[in-house]
């Protein structure tokens, strides 16, 4: 090790001064991070006053008693056609006029005055005709349209009590069926067809009902519209009356929540809105997708943004899934519902909770309406999450901090040296070949900054990842293989444990280090908003296993013929290859790559594989009772395989070595992988690790200690067989 040192002192130099520069980058993101830590509360009105239906209380009721939970703000979304046709109070019918046009005679429906207006202004199959049986819903809608949007848009004809109103739609607007087949008598598909059912016009925008309005402002609560945007509706006029009607109510929109494919006037740009942001320092919210991975990204979205020198936070909406979590995994409340909120809190940079009542287990239509049960969940969630210093008010939003190109440039430097650090430890390259690749490394580094500075800060975040999770990987196994050369096979098992301990710690402090690497070059606010995120979880935890085999082979050999290790001989290979293929090889083979399958599967929130019950349980508990929940894969099967890799080198075993080394491989993996999630705060990743190496090293014990009782009880056997014969 000091020869090694001693030989590759520049590279290391070059490596901690990189280092440097991530952690003083690190510690700023720290601070903006302790900056950042209120959050706020919106409740759905619609899901609200749906729930009050079910209650024995109304609407105004049940928002006095939201309010008492810590609620000042209600999202209240635009009424459309949808809406409308819902609302008992509002006669309206909405239809496709490719469905009207099904029948034959279908003038004699309607009245014949309107029939004629129709047929002079023309009509195709994707238009939509409105029929509103009273003065107030036609009025309603008639006016929406003359303010919003431009008369060649629509036709309007009113009557005595109500009228007819046509939108002028295109097959752009369209919604249609899934492609379905028409069977003949045998069961067998004759035509292949879709059907028009519907029309984004029935979801166009039409502004909020004064009645709602009056509701929640009577209630003391603010209101933070919801006004979707689409293609083709969505120009300066439309946008200039949505902020006009924003404008008239009692307290301005503090949050800009748009729905919808488009933000709001995108038709003609983003310049109206982000003035009106900016004048009015609205925060704009980025909706979480409902997996969990960055956001619902609504066309102009990352334009207004930008704009507004990144005035944005994160909203976590309670989706109908979460609904659903009431009693769930056996709890007795809603104990599952409040680890959801307090993850989205804590964990993953959100500060805006856009929230829906909660709904019987697995009943899509029944809720929950004890408000007990209500105060007991925003009870417990408040005092969780004021553990970690959050506070309820006005949404904080994470400071815009750059990194300069200097400090960007270091870190990069450190990694190169770091590759070529790596491929030191295990080929015997001189120093021209060290600065060649050096130069050559940097070479690339700029070349990807000047051509592709787009991808340039998650390439460079990427390959620190891989490097440092494979220089963990080369220092337990050198460590492993040093002691077992220097130590007696009956080494004493306290001494064992000890050495165990020791090569735990230098791997695991290997792979922080390369989660700061990681982290810092993408501490940035465009990921910590996850407007971008870091791509390549899944290659970046699969090429160190794929290195490993390498690395073994160059300090462990393959056979007898190992002469020199830390280095990577041909012997090595050929003794591999020659090896023959025995029976035990395919079952740990197959073994391997069935965990190894499995713990890709389970990587990411996208995942087909789903924790079971029990899982979750002590997932849960560990996240209640610790300041954050270690890595289950770390400390019961990772942690105690690097000390077991010591146990077993130094006792000479064959073939338990590798399977160790393998299991050790994904824990090094994890640590890294913990940093990639750049929502996460540091604090907790930091916490997590260390509290991962503390059970680790306790199940290691216990694991030695097994592996070591087995072994014994095998030599005895062993002994009194020789004995007997």
């Amino acid at each position: 090790m000091k020869a090694f040192l001693e030989d590759n002192k520049i590279l290391i130099g070059l490596t901690l001064v990189g280092l440097v520069i991530a952690l003083f980058v690190i510690s700023g993101r720290i601070a903006v991070e302790n900056n950042a830590k209120t959050y706020d509360m919106v409740l759905d009105y619609q899901e609200a006053f749906d729930m009050a239906g079910q209650s024995e209380h109304d609407i105004s009721w049940w928002l006095s008693e939201f309010k008492t939970m810590g609620f000042d703000k209600v999202g209240l979304s635009e009424e459309n056609l949808i809406s409308l046709m819902a609302n008992r109070d509002m006669p309206v019918n909405a239809t496709m006029m490719s469905m009207v046009l099904e029948k034959a005679d279908w003038t004699k429906d309607y009245e014949k005055g309107f029939v004629t207006a129709l047929n002079k202004r023309g009509f195709d199959d994707y238009d939509v005709l409105v029929e509103s049986k009273s003065l107030e819903s036609y009025n309603f809608i008639a006016e929406a349209l003359k303010q919003r949007y431009h008369e060649e848009q629509f036709l309007l004809y009113p009557e005595a009590d109500g009228g007819y109103i046509v939108l002028n739609g295109t097959a752009k607007n369209a919604l249609y069926t899934e492609k379905y087949k028409d069977l003949n008598s045998g069961g067998i598909g004759f035509t292949e067809q879709d059907k028009v059912t519907s029309s984004k016009l029935m979801s166009i925008s039409l502004g909020m009902l004064p009645e709602k309005i009056k509701i929640i402002e009577d209630a003391g609560m603010q209101i933070i519209p919801r006004t979707a945007g689409y293609s083709g509706w969505n120009d300066w006029k439309f946008a200039k009356a949505v902020l006009a009607d924003y404008k008239k109510l009692k307290t301005l929109p503090v949050y800009a929540l748009f729905s919808g494919e488009e933000t709001l006037g995108f038709d003609e740009g983003t310049d109206l809105v982000t003035n009106f942001i900016n004048e009015n320092q609205v925060t704009v919210g980025l909706i979480e997708n409902t997996t969990q991975l960055q956001n619902i990204m609504q066309q102009g979205l990352v334009d207004i943004v930008g704009k507004t020198n990144y005035q944005a936070t994160r909203v976590f909406t309670v989706w109908s899934y979460i609904q659903n979590r009431y009693q769930y995994y056996g709890y007795s409340g809603t104990e599952e519902i409040e680890n959801t909120l307090y993850r989205a809190i804590v964990e993953r940079n959100i500060r805006i909770i856009y929230y829906k009542p909660i709904k019987e287990f697995k009943d899509n239509h029944v809720y929950i309406t004890d408000p007990e049960i209500y105060k007991t969940l925003f009870s417990n969630f408040e005092a969780r999450v004021s553990e970690h210093g959050f506070k309820q008010g006005r949404a904080s939003v994470i400071e815009n901090k750059q990194m300069p190109t200097l400090f960007k440039m270091l870190m990069a430097m450190g990694i190169v040296s770091a590759a070529v650090l790596l491929i030191r430890t295990i080929l015997p390259i001189d120093r021209k070949i060290k600065l060649a690749l050096f130069v050559l490394g940097m070479a690339g580094i700029a070349g990807v900054y000047i051509l592709m500075p787009g991808l340039s800060t998650l390439m460079v975040s990427f390959a620190a990842s891989v490097i440092f999770a494979c220089l963990s990987v080369v220092f337990i196994l050198k460590q492993s293989k040093d002691y077992a050369d220097r130590s007696d096979k009956d080494e004493k098992l306290r001494s064992i444990i000890a050495k165990g301990i020791l090569v735990l710690s230098g791997g695991v402090l290997i792979s922080l280090l390369g989660g700061m690497m990681t982290a810092a070059p993408i501490s940035e606010i465009g990921h910590m908003l996850e407007i971008d995120i870091f791509r390549g979880v899944k290659a970046a935890q699969l090429i160190p296993i794929a290195f490993f085999p390498l690395a073994y082979l160059a300090y462990y050999g393959f056979g007898l013929m190992k002469t020199e290790p830390g280095k990577l001989e041909f012997g090595d290979l050929k003794d591999m290859m020659n090896s023959s293929l025995k029976i035990w090889m395919v079952v740990v083979g197959l073994i391997g790559a069935g965990i190894g399958y499995y713990y890709i599967l389970r990587t990411g929130h996208d995942s087909e594989l789903v924790p079971s019950t029990f899982e979750m349980l002590l997932r849960n508990t560990l996240e209640t009772d610790l300041i954050a929940r270690p890595r289950t894969k770390e400390f019961l099967f990772a942690f105690p395989a690097i000390m077991l890799l010591v146990y077993t080198s130094i006792r000479r075993f064959k073939i338990w070595p590798i399977v160790f080394g393998v299991a050790s491989v994904i824990g090094l993996t994890s640590v890294v992988n913990t940093f990639m999630h750049i929502r996460t705060p540091i604090y907790l990743g930091l916490a997590r690790t260390g509290y991962s190496f503390l059970i680790g090293v306790i199940m290691g014990v216990l694991g030695i200690l097994i592996f070591e009782g087995i072994y014994r009880f095998y030599k005895k056997i062993e002994r009194q067989r020789k004995v007997d014969a």
